[in-house]
């Protein structure tokens, strides 16, 4: 049973805790997804043979150490009693490393080895102060409103994103010319790139800030609080096979969805290529499919949570994987622009409530004061199968010599994850 001292389901509480999701789109989309990395490889690396494999590289290296440390990291928060302190520790330091990007010029080759080496560390940061605001779920809901905060706080991601593009693509992006976006900014330098970073460190503390101080931290374990590091991965061994042992089921989970969601992941990863090289939409219309495509997403992930507490999560993920493997294969099928962004958007429809149910039943299941651990270990198995989808997309492609079969390995991915996840029990309500 949760503490009053430490368990605020207060809708400020809960506005608090969803804003750090709206915040981090400033990281994901912004910086990783659409702007700086693509800033990084094209502009900054032009004249570096391979440079998206260097960028690959430094990426892949980053995830490692966040399969490695995460679960660690995570249980150590719980016990030491630091969850909160951690996600504003991690926050913080992600938010140096963005503002840091400043310094990333395009008239250099050596300015590209350090915007890898900021990416790769930010990325690392930003999962570390993740993992224990996953694990906050549980002390900002109930086991009858869990659905709804997460869904809540997964579409405050979404729309966070959406809003955050929009302002760099107009006020600093848009245009030709010498100087670009309403604010006329130069792009001798990249400065008017480098600029969207700094705004986007800004967006990252400024949203980030409420859930430091609303979120109550959690009381330390005084049988644990002091052990070393060396001591909590030989205690994360011996919990993770008691966890074997007594349940199973959410080791079963964690498989299950580290699986299914790399199928997602592949979707935004590999969509926008598809759009232009299979269905014929221009690039100056991606980025208003992809705005298209985050405000479905959030609308699904909002309604899904309220059937998340209704039905429980478990459906909720199978339903939405059916219905995203019945879309890939129509997609397969149909050609052309309209068909395109008819079928890619009720594919993106089922994306927000997969995302969103599968946090929810983790932490439904997790044991109390251990969320951390098991966001943790949520973060290590996805990292551990992240070459699924792109393996699977690359394998099609050159099967069928056609970047149209790639959707094929999307979708087998989806089904492998699904049928994984239908030997899951659902978590207790």
């Amino acid at each position: 049973m949760h503490s009053a001292l430490t368990h605020r389901t207060d809708r400020g509480t809960v506005t608090a805790w969803a804003l750090w999701d709206w915040g981090s789109s400033a990281f994901n989309a912004v910086l990783v997804t659409f702007v700086f990395s693509v800033y990084l490889k094209d502009s900054v690396g032009a004249s570096i043979p391979d440079a998206a494999a260097h960028y690959g590289f430094a990426m892949a290296a980053a995830g490692i150490l966040i399969a490695v440390i995460a679960p660690v990291q995570g249980r150590r928060t719980d016990v030491k009693g630091h969850r909160r302190r951690a996600v504003r520790v991690w926050t913080l330091v992600t938010v140096c490393l963005m503002a840091s990007l400043f310094f990333v010029r395009n008239d250099a080759p050596w300015y590209f080895y350090l915007g890898c080496t900021i990416m790769a560390v930010a990325s690392v940061t930003f999962q570390f102060a993740e993992v224990p605001y996953f694990a906050m779920l549980a002390q900002v809901s109930t086991k009858q409103t869990v659905g709804r905060v997460s869904g809540y706080g997964w579409a405050a991601g979404y729309f966070g994103g959406i809003f955050l593009l929009l302002i760099c693509f107009v006020g600093f992006i848009s245009g030709s010319g010498e100087t670009r976006g309403l604010l006329g900014l130069p792009i001798e330098g990249g400065l008017n790139i480098r600029l969207v970073a700094v705004l986007a460190a800004v967006w990252l503390l400024v949203f980030g800030l409420p859930v430091m101080f609303r979120v109550p931290e959690i009381p330390a374990d005084p049988k644990a609080a002091r052990q070393s590091f060396t001591q909590a991965y030989r205690n994360l061994f011996s919990e993770v096979a008691q966890l074997w042992r007594t349940d199973r089921n959410s080791v079963f989970f964690l498989l299950a969805s580290a699986v299914f969601r790399d199928g997602l992941a592949g979707v935004f990863t590999f969509g926008a290529i598809l759009a232009v090289s299979v269905y014929g939409i221009s690039a100056s219309d991606v980025l208003l499919f992809g705005v298209a495509a985050n405000v479905v997403s959030a609308l699904g992930a909002v309604l899904a949570g309220y059937l998340d507490d209704i039905i429980g999560p478990k459906p909720v993920i199978v339903v939405s994987l059916l219905c995203m493997i019945l879309d890939c294969a129509v997609l397969y099928l149909v050609s052309g622009a309209t068909m395109f962004w008819i079928f890619g958007l009720i594919l993106c429809l089922f994306v927000g409530p997969a995302q969103s149910a599968a946090r929810t039943f983790l932490t439904r299941v997790s044991p109390p004061r251990r969320e951390g651990q098991m966001f943790g270990l949520y973060a290590t198995t996805g990292r551990a199968v992240s070459w699924l989808a792109p393996g699977a997309f690359a394998i099609f492609v050159a099967l069928f010599d056609a970047d149209r079969a790639g959707i094929i390995g999307i979708g087998l991915i989806l089904l492998l994850g699904c049928l994984l996840m239908l030997s899951v029990a659902s978590p207790r309500k």
